[in-house]
């Protein structure tokens, strides 16, 4: 497996794929060309045999000089359990200590319970929430009505 930069001409591959690699879920519609465009040196491709087989896409934040973010990180079915997304965020981590920033937050949804576990188990805490769903804090309304969320947050030693 190689782990190398985002690149712009990505966006074409992995969009037809993505719905496929979330049983179907309408998932395409979070990854928007822009970030394939303006957050390559940020953002991870994992590939193996020239096949792209997961990807993370991150940035540092514009307004909190101390913060960077993980927007949306997927992994093909079949290559799951192979730490690739470990190895995905830790690349992601290297990058952000050189930008001298020293926390990172992602959310997810609260009914992704593999992602919550995932999140916890990479040294993420979960934030306060105005409530409680399935025993973890979620934002209520967090984007937008009924569009709850759960916050992550991981300080970097």
């Amino acid at each position: 497996m190689e782990i190398r930069s985002l690149q712009s001409s990505d966006y074409d591959v992995l969009i037809p794929q993505i719905n496929d690699w979330w049983g179907g879920r309408d998932m395409a519609g979070m990854l928007p060309k822009l970030f394939f465009q303006h957050f390559k040196n940020t953002s991870f491709i994992a590939e193996e045999d020239d096949e792209i087989i997961g990807f993370l896409i991150g940035f540092l934040s514009q307004d909190q000089s101390d913060e960077a973010y993980i927007h949306f990180v997927g992994v093909h079915p079949d290559y799951r359990k192979k730490d690739i997304g470990k190895t995905l965020y830790e690349k992601f981590f290297t990058k952000v200590k050189m930008a001298d920033r020293k926390i990172i937050r992602s959310i997810t949804s609260p009914v992704n319970k593999t992602s919550i576990a995932f999140h916890q188990k990479m040294g993420f805490v979960i934030e306060r929430g105005d409530k409680t769903v399935d025993g973890a804090a979620v934002k209520a309304n967090y984007d937008g009505f009924g569009n709850d969320r759960v916050l992550f947050k991981k300080e970097l030693t």
